[in-house]
């Protein structure tokens, strides 16, 4: 399936799900939940939708700082680590570096995201701004459980189910955290290469 039209069937079933649950979430917000998701593929996409809600702590400790959203040697030092592990999993580096790539590109558009709604809305910046290297570690611990995750469920990913199954998790996932539409939009990008 193309990458267009599952980024749309993942957004349709985000928002379907937001719709179809109780509450609303704060703009520039999003509690992963700790529900736990009936799908193979739920806790692989729980790993993907907690490490994007990582996001906003970035967004925060970036904010005012000068930093910019964009930082080349973190990302290239990331993809090189989740290739590594990859290969001691048996996994295609390349693949698991793609579907890395989708993730920091998911979190980059979050972070532009909030940059934009607090340069509108500026009392809605959080205070204390976390510090950018408490992050890092959460982040490294994630990308070592999705990579897991992605060796443990490597015939689900490869297979005919891997769809439906994802777009299920991803359907437990925002309707347990209930995100703004922002990432939504983040999750569905960043889930868009796990199948294949």
């Amino acid at each position: 399936m193309p990458r267009r039209a599952l980024t749309v069937l993942l957004t349709a079933c985000a928002v379907a799900a937001t719709m179809s649950s109780a509450g609303t979430a704060t703009a520039g917000t999003w509690s992963t939940g700790s529900s736990v998701t009936p799908t193979q593929l739920g806790p692989l996409v729980s790993a993907v939708a907690e490490r994007l809600s990582t996001a906003d702590a970035v967004a925060a400790a970036k904010w005012g700082t000068g930093k910019p959203i964009d930082d080349p040697a973190r990302e290239a030092e990331v993809l090189r680590a989740v290739a590594e592990q990859g290969r001691r999993e048996n996994l295609d580096p390349s693949r698991v570096e793609q579907v890395f790539r989708d993730q920091i590109e998911a979190s980059k558009d979050v972070q532009r995201g909030l940059f934009a709604y607090w340069s509108a809305v500026p009392q809605a910046v959080p205070e204390p701004r976390p510090d950018l290297a408490s992050v890092r570690p959460v982040l490294d611990r994630l990308n070592v459980e999705i990579v897991a995750q992605m060796s443990a469920h490597r015939r689900v990913l490869a297979g005919p189910g891997c769809l439906p199954d994802l777009l299920e998790g991803a359907a437990d996932v925002v309707a347990s955290g209930r995100p703004d539409v922002l990432h939504q939009a983040g999750l569905a990008r960043a889930l868009r290469s796990v199948c294949g």
